[in-house]
């Protein structure tokens, strides 16, 4: 019997019970909290991941799929069979739901393994391949070659794209509380839009009006916002757009618009420099999440740092300074340092730690930090979101820990279901961590068949 088949019975037993560990995440007593359903499909998916043989021909699966203008007998939304293996592998892993019914399901699932809320995004949006010069529109049959552009029409036509990504978008706030965040990718919004973010010129007033009134519902609701990080043809476009909506937005202490910042680009250190310069001199505050990057299979390999190493020195340089408001010129003897909020999405371990120390000892000692939010991917790093849930802090309450997932139907998710394999994969295969603190998990609740407590 394989191990997903045993750990489908006694679930309440083992999500009670907590196993003893020497290590700082306390693995066993936090994937504890994981339903027997979704332990045993993260150890499928964490196992395919470390097998090239396996995965491989996964990966290449899901880049033909997502690829647009099918045939109807490999699509995804219209093969049964085709669809069925997929919900029941990668799309349940990495996503919320299809319909809004199962998204809600899911959120109030993660809520109630203990996590502050989540991240959610509606799934749509074009991811540009420099080596190919080409766009490729996620859910709808959209490819623009570079050198023809995107179709002809005037700013000020109205944009069905547009409308289409303003409506997913406040249904998706529909489904989230005051405590979550809503993530939103603006090239969903179709050609016209991501044209003026390749260009750096205007958007349509179709688009301006669309960012208001959604930013305008988030703030009423108490829901916060993380424009992400997308595709470096759309991204100086896009960090504009978003710095303008800070200005407007973030008059208080508490951000409600964030930027999204890759650490493993070369210019980002310069680029928060710039915005906390803005922030400084306009007085608002700045939403600052920081990650390492998505898009390494898709952007100009020549912005990206050189090796891991300097990623990882970029990301925890800007983490550990602002919780120390210490960057650049602002902070210590230098300038006053400008209003943050951070978040920092990440999956290593050492980078989490390491900023949730920081922050917890100078909150104990009286010294200066910036409020702090952590994330994880839904699916991915269960050992560091939930060992981060486990470190409780001297009040009694733990570090705000926060799942992101997306919602959207099969073809919508496509091109977010590959990234998050293709990163599944560089995880496991960096650190065993990962897979192993699940195998660990999975034997320890087998064992708990057999031998009392």
């Amino acid at each position: 019997m394989s191990a997903p088949m045993f750990l489908q019975s006694r679930a309440a037993h083992t999500i009670q019970s907590h196993a003893v560990t020497k290590e700082p995440l306390p693995t066993a007593s936090g994937l504890s909290a994981l339903p027997n359903k979704m332990l045993g499909r993260s150890l499928l998916i964490a196992t395919i991941s470390s097998k090239s043989y396996l995965l491989i021909p996964c990966l290449k699966l899901l880049s033909f799929l997502s690829k647009p203008g099918g045939s109807r007998l490999l699509s995804v939304d219209k093969n049964p069979f085709i669809h069925a293996i997929l919900r029941k592998t990668f799309y349940d892993q990495f996503c919320a739901g299809e319909t809004r019914k199962d998204t809600v399901s899911t959120i109030k699932g993660l809520k109630d393994m203990g996590f502050r809320g989540v991240i959610m995004t509606f799934a749509k949006e074009t991811v540009f391949d420099h080596r190919t010069k080409t766009e490729h529109g996620v859910g709808e049959a959209l490819l623009i070659n570079k050198e023809k552009g995107p179709p002809v029409e005037s700013v000020n036509t109205h944009n069905a794209d547009i409308d289409t990504f303003r409506k997913g978008t406040l249904e998706t706030i529909d489904l989230l509380e005051g405590t979550d965040y809503l993530a939103v990718k603006l090239t969903g919004a179709g050609p016209t839009v991501t044209a003026a973010f390749a260009d750096q010129k205007p958007l349509p007033k179709q688009m301006t009006d669309a960012l208001d009134e959604i930013a305008t519902k988030c703030q009423q609701r108490d829901v916060r916002i993380l424009v992400d990080a997308e595709s470096q043809r759309f991204q100086w476009g896009i960090l504009d757009t978003t710095l303008n909506l800070m200005r407007k937005f973030n008059r208080s202490d508490r951000a409600l618009i964030y930027n999204t910042y890759q650490a493993y680009l070369k210019s980002t250190a310069s680029t928060i420099h710039k915005h906390m310069e803005a922030a400084s001199k306009e007085n608002f505050t700045l939403g600052l999440k920081l990650v390492r990057g998505a898009y390494i299979n898709s952007d100009e390999r020549s912005l990206i740092h050189d090796t891991k190493e300097d990623t990882d020195s970029a990301y925890n340089t800007i983490a550990l300074g602002a919780l120390k408001q210490e960057i650049g010129k602002y902070g210590g003897d230098g300038l006053p340092f400008p209003k943050v909020n951070l978040f920092l999405a990440s999956h290593n371990k050492p980078s989490v730690l390491a900023a949730h120390a920081l922050h917890q000892s100078r909150i104990q000692v009286g010294l200066p930090t910036v409020p702090v939010g952590f994330g994880q991917l839904q699916g991915m790093s269960d050992e560091v979101s939930f060992g981060l849930l486990a470190l409780k802090q001297k009040n009694g309450q733990t570090p705000e820990v926060y799942k992101c997932s997306t919602w959207g139907s099969m073809s919508e998710c496509l091109a977010y279901l590959l990234r998050r394999a293709v990163e599944n994969r560089d995880a496991v295969s960096r650190t065993g961590d990962e897979l192993n603190a699940l195998r660990s998990e999975a034997w320890r609740r087998m064992k708990g068949m057999f031998i009392s407590p």
